[in-house]
């Protein structure tokens, strides 16, 4: 952890990770500073890349994409050309929500979204042909198991239950 977060960027972190849309004035109230203080710390941490956006996270089945999976995908080669081509493929479709470079037989996971069978059918033919992808697994996503938790940030002996220590046995 950079040695620049204090305690109280850790509760601003950790509060604006469960909700970002806050107004200022109750986030200072809940990490006792003043509402200047407050914003001037919030904009410290976005300029330094600590926050690197705020977002508004959209329920993809309520907004009409029935179909969310995780692909799987393996190159066919694995040069700089490659994978430049693959990544410019991903970037270009505006279903791939995100997507990871990964170790292992897979090279990278897509998390795409769909409307219908047909418009996946439409990603994973682009993943192909365009991707230079030699093989794609698809996984259908059934429901979220765990939402995206807020990071960790605070020290890992902070975070951990305390232990009950054991007697030792005369």
């Amino acid at each position: 952890m950079p040695d620049q977060l204090d305690e109280i960027d850790l509760k601003l972190l950790a509060e604006l990770e469960r909700d970002a849309d806050r107004p200022n004035v109750e986030l200072a109230r809940l990490v006792g500073l003043s509402p200047a203080a407050t914003f001037n710390r919030v904009r410290r941490l976005k300029s330094s890349g600590v926050i690197a956006r705020v977002v508004a996270r959209v329920d993809p089945a309520a907004a009409g994409f029935a179909l969310q999976v995780y692909v799987a995908v393996t190159l066919a080669r694995h040069d700089e050309t490659a994978h430049r081509r693959f990544a410019d493929a991903v970037r270009a479709m505006p279903e791939v929500l995100s997507a990871d470079w990964v170790t292992g037989e897979t090279d990278a996971l897509l998390w795409v979204v769909a409307r219908d069978v047909s418009e996946l059918q439409r990603v994973l033919l682009l993943l192909s042909s365009r991707g230079g992808a030699q093989r794609v697994m698809t996984l259908l996503r059934l429901e979220e198991l765990k939402p995206r938790s807020p990071l960790p940030v605070a020290p890992a002996e902070a975070q951990a239950p305390a232990r009950p220590r054991r007697r030792a046995t005369s």
